[in-house]
């Protein structure tokens, strides 16, 4: 975790379970089990993709806390029978179920859940709105923080922003191939997924393209707003403040995502 002079940059890698990183990331013949220990001494967050597929209860929480340093935080993807469906309003049962599985055992190192939405998904303003107010802001007493990530690009128009504005939920930027990337700030923290990357990359992306990330995470951070993304409204500005910002290495690349969130790190620190 870095800190501006404004808020904390914290930048990981999806998941810790993932076999090639066995040899080129884990130390050799280090246990399993021990995985996510040593995975979080190197980065100072790691969003996880578990929970979008399968339900996990209170224990496995709590010991996914007791292997972490005080620091770290974790970022979890919201189950997949919420967001995938066709009338949003109609996910409050399953939400309720994912929320009360034990998410806040976590405590201080619960951070974003992230609510992941299908391409084929559409931006209908009254159907997004029924989900958005599903969102509670705490679960057994602990604050959550959301962020939505959406893919098509019916979801360009400047309504949307405003929509999440409204309720203090925060836009996932997402640096995909073919997903639109939507810049605008619409919560108190920022939230990146960085999904261009190659294992070609010894650091996942290229020493420009970490550079530049580096560079809009700081500007994030500090309140302002990088001028070289595409915004759904580029006539409304956010109100400059100190935020968090979280950045992701996933999918492309996905070898060499550990070793580009710690050369974001690394880049953070240095400036």
């Amino acid at each position: 975790m870095t800190k501006s002079a404004s808020g904390a940059i914290r930048a990981g890698m999806g998941g810790w379970t993932f076999e090639p990183w066995d040899t080129s990331f884990y130390p050799e013949k280090l246990a399993k089990k021990k995985q996510l220990e040593f995975a979080a001494r190197q980065v100072p967050t790691i969003e996880v993709n578990g929970t979008y597929y399968s339900s996990f209860k209170e224990p496995t929480f709590v010991k996914w806390a007791s292997e972490t340093p005080e620091n770290f935080v974790f970022s979890l993807k919201g189950n997949r029978f919420i967001t995938n469906r066709r009338v949003l309003g109609e996910a409050g049962e399953s939400m309720a179920r994912f929320l009360e599985s034990g998410v806040a055992a976590l405590g201080d190192k619960l951070g974003p859940i992230l609510w992941q939405f299908m391409p084929t998904k559409k931006f209908d303003a009254e159907d997004f709105e029924a989900f958005l107010k599903l969102l509670p802001e705490k679960q057994d007493g602990v604050k959550l923080r959301h962020a939505v990530e959406v893919r098509n690009d019916s979801f360009v128009v400047p309504e949307f922003p405003a929509l999440l504005r409204k309720y203090k939920v925060t836009l996932v930027y997402a640096d995909h191939a073919t997903y639109p990337g939507i810049a605008d700030v619409t919560g108190d923290f920022v939230y990146l997924r960085l999904q261009t990357g190659s294992d070609d990359n010894p650091d996942c992306y290229t020493d420009k393209g970490l550079d530049a990330w580096a560079a809009r995470a700081e500007q994030w951070a500090a309140g302002k707003a990088p001028d070289d993304l595409r915004y759904a409204d580029p006539d409304t500005t956010a109100k400059v403040q100190p935020r968090d910002v979280f950045v992701y290495f996933i999918s492309e690349g996905k070898v060499r995502a550990p070793f580009g969130a710690q050369a974001l790190m690394k880049r953070v620190a240095a400036s």
